[in-house]
């Protein structure tokens, strides 16, 4: 389990707060559909903190892995629900998902 900080910058763009991460800071961009569901759980605040874990935890929502990017890239997850607001929708995750979990769990198991 661990909790990671999710920040917006002036531009309204989102990033992961990722300090170990040794690549460049454009790799930890949240895009399609992840800055959207980031905006609506941050309600109008510049930041969020998720925990998010590969085993379920109390409090925990799914994210269901749908299928991996046709790039090559990253991969698709589905959101039904988090923390009691619904989504609805797919988000696609980068390959920091693998450098935060080894992989791309069939299930991410998060919380704000």
């Amino acid at each position: 389990m661990r909790t990671i900080r999710f920040y917006k910058e002036p531009d309204s763009t989102w990033f992961a707060d990722i300090p170990e991460w040794e690549g460049e800071k454009w790799e930890l961009e949240m895009v399609m559909g992840a800055d959207m569901m980031l905006e609506i759980l941050a309600q109008g605040e510049g930041e969020v903190d998720l925990t998010i874990s590969e085993k379920e935890f109390p409090g925990s929502d799914p994210l269901i892995f749908s299928k991996y990017s046709e790039s090559g890239e990253g991969a698709w997850y589905s959101i039904k629900e988090l923390s009691g607001i619904s989504f609805g929708f797919e988000i696609w995750l980068c390959d920091v998902t693998k450098f935060v979990f080894g992989k791309f769990p069939r299930t991410i198991w998060i919380s704000k």
